[in-house]
């Protein structure tokens, strides 16, 4: 007894079917073996699509599961392409970071070997249920809902306007009314565009104004990416909407402003930092998106080299000093503050913290968010900091002479300190306290440790694909490691044995697929250099700085530089020769 026969009998014993259907049915079959038994059903109104579908799904032993009034999050709708969807009638209508449950019309072995092939490399499980024609429908529809849900709340500005949206070129920025402002169209578009941000993993949101439209821009795995273009003439309702929400002076365009919003999306709260800029003819909104229910990233997971994990955590265990992280914007540094101080957080330590802004809330320590606009800024909150008997001080960013040399000194009286500074090295660093006038001896004293960062995008290991690089590149390659120890390499590159067995390591390149949004990759990691403040390196602080250089630093210490770091990564297949080369420059590359 085949499938249809199978099915047929138990619609019939069910009585989801009477005895002449089934007979009827049987007639039709024997002529034309491709008759298909739902659609005949379901043509000949016979009995509930959905009925039939529960049943069928007992004959393939699978659960059943009706999609047509089932909201799907964007995060689990897009595990599963648009086109493989629309190919295979399969559609993901949950998912979590153990299980992805998807939905059925047919039980199709292509459909499932294609869902695999994108859950491997994971340790995703994945659930199948039988779902109808009709679920699936509207299920797909829900592809387009971002879209929709934009165009309608459009639609209804229009109609409400009495008329069509025009594009008008302003010269002056008129006063919005309140019923402008708060209008259930403007609210649907923000309320969206934040909602789409927060479910593509995006960390900024920026919404810009030009000629003849608004365009609206996510941040994700620090790439800029284009969402969606609105038209010019809501523009300016959208953003009053982000200034009413973040409790920004409506009436003021001419300068910037900064605020913050704190939202309930999906049972989860999420913070946005929100800072406005006036431009030419209106004003551009940029919004950092803070979600306080992602967990603290653990050290060992930021990506860091064996070496440079393991002298990170020599390096804390001493209770005195300062550690410095260094990099640009967005280069991971506030994360990597919050993983130490994650291992530092033990119950006998008090340790405090001066942020702008509190990016996570840690249970156990006492964070401060400053307020330059009240005259708490990082200076005067570190002598407050230091009245609270702190054993561990965390002070967000050294930005000017004051707050350096307060830091300087909470290092000399006993206090671990934490900080950030801007430069694009380890050494730089050394440099910027010296130009902050900060007395050599002191700088000497009490330094312990810099740290370099940059982030790299992770290749995605659903669709990651194994290339063949020119041999030249993997001889530049080879040629730039040849100052790190084999020992170091082989911790890094199992295998190996020598600089020429590297030869035959793998490589890979990004492909693109619906778990990493076509884009080849998915998350970030670090790589970092880091130098240690050693006597020698001390004696050149004090005595010889005119001539401290890169070259006095690998000759006192092993060195590792965040361009050997991302060969590492390269050749370590997780990310790639072009993601490393955007982010650092390495020679002959």
């Amino acid at each position: 007894m085949n499938k249809t026969e199978e099915l047929l009998a138990l619609l019939g014993s069910k009585q989801i079917l009477n005895p002449a259907q089934v007979q009827e049915f049987k007639k039709s079959y024997a002529a034309n073996k491709a008759l298909n038994l739902e659609d005949w059903v379901v043509r000949n109104k016979f009995a509930d699509p959905e009925k039939v579908t529960e049943t069928k799904a007992e004959v393939y032993k699978l659960p059943y599961k009706n999609l047509q009034t089932e909201a799907i999050k964007e995060d689990a709708l897009h595990f599963i392409s648009q086109d493989i969807a629309k190919n295979y009638n399969i559609i993901c209508f949950a998912k979590d970071r153990q299980v992805a449950s998807l939905g059925l019309v047919n039980f199709d072995l292509k459909a499932i070997e294609a869902v695999n092939f994108l859950a491997q490399g994971g340790d995703l499980k994945i659930e199948y249920y039988l779902i109808s024609q009709k679920s699936f429908v509207e299920a797909y529809k829900q592809y387009e809902k971002f879209e929709e849900e934009i165009s309608t709340a459009l639609q209804v500005k229009a109609k409400s306007e009495g008329g069509e949206i025009i594009q008008i070129k302003q010269e002056t920025n008129e006063m919005l009314s309140e019923e402008d402002v708060n209008s259930a169209p403007v609210a649907k578009i923000v309320s969206v565009i934040i909602r789409h941000a927060v479910e593509s993993r995006a960390s900024d949101v920026h919404i810009e104004p030009y000629e003849n439209e608004s365009r609206v821009r996510y941040r994700i795995d620090g790439i800029l990416h284009n969402s969606l273009t609105l038209p010019k003439a809501v523009h300016s309702s959208v953003v009053a909407r982000i200034k009413v929400l973040a409790k920004l002076k409506l009436d003021e365009t001419r300068i910037p402003q900064d605020g913050h919003i704190r939202l309930i999306i999906d049972n989860r709260e999420v913070d946005f930092r929100v800072s406005t800029l006036p431009l030419q003819t209106a004003e551009k909104v940029e919004m950092r998106i803070l979600d306080q229910s992602k967990s603290l990233t653990l050290l060992e997971d930021l990506g860091f080299n064996k070496y440079c994990y393991d002298l990170m955590l020599e390096n804390l265990r001493k209770t005195s000093g300062i550690m410095l992280l260094t990099g640009p914007t967005g280069s991971g540094k506030t994360t990597t503050l919050y993983a130490v101080m994650n291992i530092l957080n033990k119950e006998p330590v008090n340790i405090c913290t001066l942020e702008d802004p509190i990016e996570y809330q840690i249970k156990g320590v006492n964070q401060s968010q400053i307020k330059p606009e009240l005259g708490f800024n990082f200076a005067n909150g570190l002598r407050s900091l230091l009245r609270q008997d702190p054993n561990i001080i965390m002070v967000g960013e050294i930005r000017d002479e004051e707050t350096a040399e307060l830091s300087i000194h909470a290092g000399l009286t006993g206090h671990l300190v934490l900080s950030t500074l801007h430069t694009n090295d380890a050494l730089g660093a050394l440099y910027r306290l010296l130009d902050m006038k900060i007395e050599p001896f002191l700088m000497a004293s009490t330094l312990r440790m810099i740290i370099a960062q940059r982030l790299i995008r992770r290749l995605c290991n659903s669709c990651r694909k194994e290339t063949q690089l020119p041999p030249k590149i993997v001889e530049q390659m080879i040629f730039n490691l040849k100052g790190v120890p084999l020992e170091i390499i082989q911790k890094e590159l199992p295998g190996v044995k020598t600089l020429e067995d590297i030869k035959s390591v793998k490589f890979y390149a990004p492909v693109g697929c619906s778990r990493c949004s076509s884009t080849g990759y998915n998350e970030r990691l670090a790589i970092a250099e880091i130098i240690t403040i050693n006597e020698t390196i001390k004696d050149y602080i004090i005595n010889r700085r005119q001539e401290l250089n890169i070259d006095v630093i690998k000759n006192s210490q092993l060195f590792i530089s965040m361009k050997q770091d991302g060969i590492f990564k390269v050749m370590q297949g997780v990310t790639n020769v072009d993601e490393v080369l955007r982010v650092v420059e390495i020679e002959n590359l």
